[in-house]
């Protein structure tokens, strides 16, 4: 190893009791992701729904007629756990499956639709203010960046 590559390896390493920039990064993220899910949770339960249901809620909101399959893969869960949502959304009003062949489609009930029309756009409205300690701009770079990783890992 020439002096050069040594000095550069000792100057990528943090310093001791310093965490390398990626598990920084990935903490980081996991505390903004908290701190807006605990936010989310408390808005969601005055509205008598869990972060599933309102993750079932919206995705059948804005796609009807998905299957079940469509709705776990866009949630990346199982059937079997979208299954037991739907059971509880069905029970309470607010999802109806509609037997197509072999396949359930999913649409909202009168009542879903009102609660959907009502928790989403206010979601979508107190997202922005989380995040609006960044310009547009930003918000988009850090959108670029995100979908790069996330497309990194498969």
């Amino acid at each position: 190893m020439t002096s050069r590559t040594a000095r550069q390896s000792v100057a990528a390493r943090p310093a001791p009791g310093r965490l390398d920039v990626p598990v920084r990064l990935w903490l980081r993220l996991v505390r903004v992701y908290q701190k807006i899910m605990q936010a989310t949770a408390a808005d969601l339960r005055r509205e008598g729904l869990t972060a599933g249901q309102f993750d079932v809620l919206a995705h059948v909101g804005a796609a009807e007629g998905s299957t079940q399959q469509q709705v776990a893969d866009a949630l990346l869960v199982t059937k079997s756990n979208v299954c037991q949502l739907l059971d509880r959304m069905e029970r309470a009003g607010l999802v109806e499956r509609q037997q197509q062949g072999r396949t359930n489609l999913l649409h909202l009930t009168e009542d879903g639709r009102r609660l959907y029309d009502r928790v989403v756009p206010a979601h979508e409205r107190r997202l922005a203010e989380h995040l609006s300690g960044l310009t547009p701009e930003e918000q988009a770079i850090v959108l670029g960046l995100l979908r790069k990783v996330d497309q990194s890992l498969g």
